[in-house]
């Protein structure tokens, strides 16, 4: 995990195990309950305390409200770990914004933050909507296409990560997406979105990229 985070050593299984007992043993929980003993456990050094945070979080998401958001992105930014990251925008913040709305504001604001983090809580906001035929695809696509230039590997996977989900069940999406940007897409990206596309799309894809490298510098 490259983290200087003290590690318990308890796998996935455990902990959802451990959330489930303790959330059964305290069913009168509320939502200022909830935020304190996230915000206690996420105030450790202890890498398992904080994914404990997070899976509380999920357990209970029907108690947050839209207006925790800023609050759970916070939390994102602090943790600036690509597992707590993840786990925060793909089964609490997603979930969040999908029932209580807000979407297309909050993924725009946290694109253009400066914490690459941010960013990439803007990238994946969306994933288990678009994972399944759902979402706001136009919306993914505005925010992704100018950081496609980005350096950072976070957000380089990132972008690919939901392109690769999108093209599971809708392709030609993809395809779109990516023809105008053959020549801006890093390698990581270019991988992960083509992955599944269909033999036809990628030879389509792979002659654009040839012939729009020849322009300029691919990275």
């Amino acid at each position: 995990m490259k983290s200087a985070l003290r590690f318990h050593g308890v796998d996935a299984a455990q902990l959802r195990g451990e959330c489930a007992a303790f959330c059964k043993a305290h069913a009168e929980i509320d939502r200022e309950q909830l935020i304190g003993y996230a915000t206690a456990l996420f105030a450790t050094d202890g890498f398992d305390l904080r994914s404990a945070a997070i899976a509380l979080l999920e357990r209970k998401a029907m108690l947050l409200q839209a207006s925790d958001a800023p609050w759970l992105v916070e939390l994102a930014r602090a943790g600036a770990c690509w597992a707590h990251v993840d786990f925060l925008a793909t089964a609490v913040i997603d979930r969040l914004l999908e029932r209580d709305g807000g979407v297309a504001v909050r993924a725009r604001a946290w694109a253009s933050d400066d914490c690459f983090w941010v960013r990439r809580v803007a990238l994946l906001c969306q994933l288990r909507a678009l994972r399944r035929g759902a979402g706001d695809f136009a919306l993914f696509a505005e925010i992704a296409a100018p950081m496609l230039g980005e350096k950072e590997f976070f957000i380089r996977k990132a972008i690919g990560w939901v392109l690769r989900e999108v093209s599971k069940k809708r392709p030609a999406l993809v395809r779109d997406f990516l023809l105008p940007h053959a020549a801006n897409a890093s390698g990581v990206t270019w991988r992960e979105a083509t992955k599944y596309l269909p033999a036809a799309m990628q030879r389509e894809l792979e002659k654009a990229r040839s012939g729009r490298s020849r322009l300029g510098t691919r990275t």
